[in-house]
């Protein structure tokens, strides 16, 4: 018993040490763009990415990735947030052709990658198959974030990340139902796929629902941000745990859950305050999870294991991109004819390249059973794939962005906000100037000084309001800004009372009307 015991601690200190490095790489990696501002080009993730290539070429493993690690402890935190931030008004505008993406396109990948390697690198049918669903989920995470940083269009981050949502449940479905076929478990037929198909969306999706409508209500009955935060974070898990157990999907559950919460629970059930410090709460734990996971895809590549399978690789990332562009270019029409949502040709195109694959992509391919004989291929394949999609096709999404002309008003943004910096420095400088009349200076430099400092706020305005004509949306982005300056100057008051011994506790904010204007404008 002692020596069981001493074993156990043993390892806990060994997985709390290694858990410490990798923690230590990743801060360190998201260092070097304020370090040196050539790093600033690439993305967080696929910078992560690129260092644990480093590390894996030198040999040096940090933490051995399973399969258990990502779906259970990486997965739910991250579809959680994703979904948390999605508001249901952009998708439910946009709720068909991200379906038609989710499913049939998942399909579409699934039977197109399989026919493929199955016809032009002669492996079995249902191996194919099984590389086929492990790649079909997309992990557009590095692709999102561009999107945000260059203020690209927030029809397409939706399409995007809804698509991403929705299709890892799909593929982890499609996967599972394939994995029982090899063993011969099931059989091939339209009823029993949709039979599966409607038990795992169906358990998912009222399990989803019922914690976080049950969630979403329990909040109304008490105003305590920590324990609200801590509630979001059991209903991820949990929603997660439960819905497996039950025999459902998780990944569906906790998107149903995500979407509640973030779009029904958190309007309801918690003051706005609270619904800031949730969301921060879950920025924070998205950024650190996915420096964890990106950076450990690169530490966990065996460079000979993909050179013995470099043609397999090749072949599978021809069938995606093939299988990618026929899905996206004929939903996206589809979906345009019978909704008449208006995807554009140039929207089409970066959705086409910007399926990036990811975490569930290896995490399916690991969880595949010893007991196939090809299980190494599927594994040396698939991450192939995500190297390739993630390096390749992530590092030239800016680009692809900039030739479509589909930057946002980002730098517009960066500019309005440099002259109102300035704007709001000269005003103090006057205030100042006004305030602080010193003896032995003459009057006549006073207003000398007054008539430069007024001359240069009225070219200021100019430049301003210019700008605000000729890029409407700032004035939207102006109001956010506001919205964003009345609340953190509401907190710092409550903080000063609180510090002050006036308050045992903050005060929920006043500024109700603020917010729904600011929601309004921002919708």
């Amino acid at each position: 018993m002692v020596i069981e015991s001493a074993i156990a601690e043993a390892a806990i200190e060994t997985n709390i040490k290694q858990f410490l490095a990798v923690l230590a790489v990743s801060l360190g990696v998201a260092t070097l763009p304020q370090i040196f501002s050539w790093f600033r080009q690439i993305p967080y993730t696929l910078l992560l990415v690129i260092v644990g290539l480093g590390l894996a070429f030198v040999d040096v493993r940090l933490v051995e990735l399973s399969p258990g690690l990502i779906l259970s402890i990486f997965l739910p935190p991250l579809l959680f947030e994703a979904a948390w931030n999605l508001k249901w008004s952009d998708l439910k505008q946009h709720l068909v052709p991200i379906c038609l993406y989710a499913v049939v396109g998942v399909v579409i990948s699934i039977v197109g990658v399989g026919l493929s390697l199955n016809q032009f690198a002669a492996l079995p049918l249902t191996t194919a198959l099984l590389i086929g669903a492990s790649l079909s989920a997309t992990d557009p995470v590095s692709v999102t974030a561009v999107f945000r940083e260059l203020g690209v269009s927030s029809r397409l981050t939706t399409l995007m990340e809804g698509e991403s949502l929705f299709n890892d449940g799909m593929a982890v479905v499609a996967f599972e139902f394939l994995v029982a076929l090899s063993f011969g478990n099931t059989h091939l037929g339209v009823q029993p796929i949709l039979i599966q198909l409607f038990v795992v969306v169906g358990v998912g999706v009222a399990v989803g629902g019922l914690i976080g409508f049950g969630i979403s209500y329990l909040t109304q009955r008490f105003d305590l941000p920590l324990v609200e935060q801590s509630l979001t974070l059991v209903a991820a898990y949990g929603t997660y745990i439960i819905t497996e157990d039950l025999g459902g999907s998780g990944v569906i559950g906790v998107v149903t859950c995500g979407l509640i919460l973030g779009n029904f629970g958190s309007r309801i059930g918690m003051n706005p305050r609270t619904r800031i410090i949730v969301s921060e709460f879950w920025e924070f734990l998205a950024f650190f999870v996915n420096s964890i996971v990106f950076l450990l895809i690169g530490d966990q590549v065996h460079f000979t294991t993909l050179g013995e399978n470099l043609g397999i690789i090749a072949v599978t990332v021809g069938a995606i991109v093939v299988m990618r562009a026929i899905a996206i270019y004929i939903l996206s029409q589809l979906s345009n004819y019978t909704t008449k949502s208006n995807i554009p040709l140039p929207d089409q195109t970066v959705l086409w390249w910007g399926g990036l694959r990811g975490s569930v992509s290896i995490a399916l391919a690991l969880s595949v059973s010893a007991a196939l004989p090809e299980r190494d291929k599927i594994i040396a394949t698939v991450f192939g794939v995500v190297l390739f999609t993630l390096l390749f096709q992530g590092l030239t999404i800016k680009s692809l962005l900039q030739k479509l002309n589909l930057l946002g008003d980002r730098p517009q943004q960066e500019q309005y906000m440099e002259f109102l910096a300035r704007r709001v420095a000269l005003d103090r400088v006057l205030q100042q100037l006004q305030a602080d009349q010193r003896p032995g200076i003459e009057p006549e430099f006073y207003r000398y000084q007054e008539a430069l400092i007024k001359g240069s706020i009225e070219d200021l305005q100019t430049e301003i309001e210019q700008l605000q004509n000729q890029y409407p949306d700032l004035k939207n982005f102006s109001a956010q800004q506001l919205r964003s300056e009345l609340l953190a100057t509401e907190a710092n008051t409550y903080a000063e009372f609180v510090k002050a011994g006036r308050l045992n506790r903050e005060l929920s904010p006043f500024l109700p009307e603020v917010l729904q204007i600011g929601d309004g404008q921002s919708d």
